[in-house]
């Protein structure tokens, strides 16, 4: 089924249609206008996340959350026909105006400590530590330009190091992890509370610890977070949660440097690959913040393997 014949069933075939920027995926979506009212068409390859955009939009709103509604939708095709949330991101509001900068980023840790006190969704993939290394390794498959690949040799001995610092917290409380939130993701709406914050790009959740989902709020690969922000919204979470301090901080900057590590592995194949150089702007962005989490003394055996990298390429 073509986007056209699929708009023609929903009824939307005399709507104006105006592409909007995407992503680093291969989805496309563009805004639907017809005599006042808006939707947006989502385009995705036929990779299972389009059902799966479906099922998570509907356990988020079913648990108060602002996740689009979904007006039509052809899912084995990769078509749906979602909810408008407008144009205000985090981001751009943050950018334009850093004074909102607080407000939003509380309203952003307020959603996830509301998804702490929820059951996880049932049926997600688990993101354990071997979950976790398993994706880091894609840091060695790609390397940022003028920059050697790690050596080959580092490989196992940084997968298991990994694996051994997330032992204890594999035993801990897994959570909806919405993996890629952060301010680009988060839109501002007019409704009061956590139904103010737009959610979009979930499609890849997973049941995880806490701790990633805060991190990549706050720890964001494509913008700088005030250091007074990341370290009032980790008091924030920790003390509405009751989570152990010295614990959540070496899970932090665990999943931070497992984090770091894949984007970076991301960037360079965006770029190497798929031909969108834009991406390498970020990259020291991201080393700045895995050079930071390497410094928790939780992380000592991981720092240690990824030393000649980081001095080979300082």
């Amino acid at each position: 089924m073509t986007p056209t014949e699929f708009l023609t069933i929903a009824g939307w075939q005399n709507a104006a249609r105006t592409p909007m920027t995407g992503d680093a995926s291969a989805r496309h979506y563009a805004r639907l206008t017809d005599h006042g009212r808006s939707a947006i068409l989502m385009q995705a390859p036929d990779d299972g996340s389009t059902p799966a955009f479906q099922k998570i939009a509907r356990y988020l709103r079913l648990n108060g959350l602002a996740a689009p509604t979904i007006y039509a939708g052809q899912p084995d095709q990769g078509l749906l026909l979602i909810q408008d949330f407008g144009d205000q991101r985090f981001a751009d509001i943050a950018d334009a105006d850093p004074t909102a900068a607080p407000r939003l980023y509380q309203l952003a840790t307020d959603v996830l400590i509301h998804l702490s006190r929820i059951p996880a969704m049932a049926g997600l993939p688990v993101y354990d530590g071997k979950t976790m290394a398993d994706q880091a390794m894609l840091f060695f498959d790609w390397a940022l330009p003028d920059q050697p690949l790690p050596d080959p040799a580092l490989k196992e001995p940084l997968r298991q190091a990994l694996i051994t610092a997330a032992r204890p917290f594999d035993r801990q409380q897994r959570v909806t992890m919405l993996r890629d939130y952060h301010a680009e993701n988060l839109m501002l709406r007019s409704e009061t509370g956590l139904a103010a914050a737009g959610l979009l790009d979930f499609q890849d959740a997973m049941q995880a610890h806490p701790a990633y989902d805060l991190v990549s709020l706050l720890q964001d690969a494509r913008r700088d977070v005030d250091p007074q922000i990341e370290q009032d919204m980790t008091f924030r979470y920790m003390a509405e949660t009751d989570h152990d301090s010295t614990d959540f901080y070496a899970a932090y900057a665990l999943y931070g440097t497992a984090r770091a590590l894949r984007i970076l592995g991301i960037f360079a194949r965006l770029n190497a690959r798929d031909g969108k150089a834009r991406y390498l702007a970020f990259a020291p962005r991201v080393r700045a913040n895995l050079e930071r989490n390497l410094q928790h003394p939780h992380l000592s055996d991981i720092a240690r393997v990824l030393t000649p990298w980081l001095e080979a390429t300082a």
